[in-house]
């Protein structure tokens, strides 16, 4: 195994999480699954493993710093390297109007969504400098785009983004970038049809409830396997940059690398 990559997934229970797991696990990598939900890791980890993977579970809430900073503790224990990390945990609640925002739930967003990442890069870096290793960071459309009513989410975001950048000038030998995953059908896409159509203005929410009639959201496994190429692969010109998930000069390797199928 001395060989092989080690790779941190955050978000790894369901969705995108647990599908760039799945693909890592195929070329024999040996993977961190970090998630809130104990249970659910432990059955994403026995996938790992039937795939070909070694697995790590670490239950933790990534805005814990302490809890970040064990993670990759307990991945060096384990596996003495690390190769890359995938920031992908994350939530959009609250969707609601700023004037009725609960302010702790809008903390607890970035916490998610900007301190987690944060907290296990600074944790990652003097690791990830002895491999010249990746930071995948995965972000969403919605740091460019205004979403109404979904405040926390968008700011997170956007700060991601800028953070990666920042991120990227200062760890000039490191590889450090965000994805957009597109939208992708994830209990974050069930989350927005249920709280959005109280809040959301009515031309949005029908977007969103359309993507799903009309079956247009993408299997996770998709953009997945794109956030899985960039952990092993992302050229170093790319560092700093916000890639889309289907750029073929992400997909096309990635497809070519992994096959079109999880098996």
């Amino acid at each position: 195994m001395p060989n092989n990559p080690v790779v941190i997934v955050t978000g790894a229970s369901r969705g995108l999480g647990a599908a760039t797991a799945r693909w890592l696990a195929k070329i024999g990598a040996a993977v961190t699954l970090i998630s809130r939900s104990g249970a659910a890791l432990k059955r994403v980890a026995q996938e790992v493993r039937h795939l070909g993977g070694t697995a790590l579970v670490f239950k933790a809430d990534v805005s814990d710093p302490d809890a970040c900073q064990k993670a990759i503790a307990r991945t060096l224990e384990r596996f003495d390297r690390l190769d890359a990390l995938v920031n992908n945990a994350g939530i959009v609640e609250p969707i609601v109007p700023l004037s009725l925002t609960d302010p702790e739930r809008w903390q607890y967003n970035i916490g998610v969504n900007l301190l987690g990442p944060f907290y296990l890069t600074r944790a990652a870096l003097s690791e990830l400098r002895k491999q010249s290793g990746r930071i995948i960071n995965v972000s969403s459309g919605a740091a460019t785009t205004v979403i109404e009513n979904a405040s926390a989410y968008c700011a997170a975001k956007a700060a991601l983004n800028h953070f990666t950048r920042v991120a990227a000038a200062e760890e000039s030998g490191l590889t450090v970038l965000t994805m957009r995953p597109g939208v992708v059908d994830t209990q974050m896409q069930e989350i927005i049809r249920r709280d959005g159509s109280s809040f959301m203005p009515d031309e949005q929410f029908a977007f969103y409830q359309g993507l799903k009639d009309r079956g247009e959201l993408e299997p996770p496994e998709v953009p997945a396997r794109s956030i899985a190429w960039l952990a092993l692969y992302a050229p170093h010109e790319l560092s700093g940059d916000f890639l889309n998930y289907d750029d073929p000069q992400i997909a096309r390797p990635a497809l070519d690398l992994f096959g079109e199928k999880l098996e």
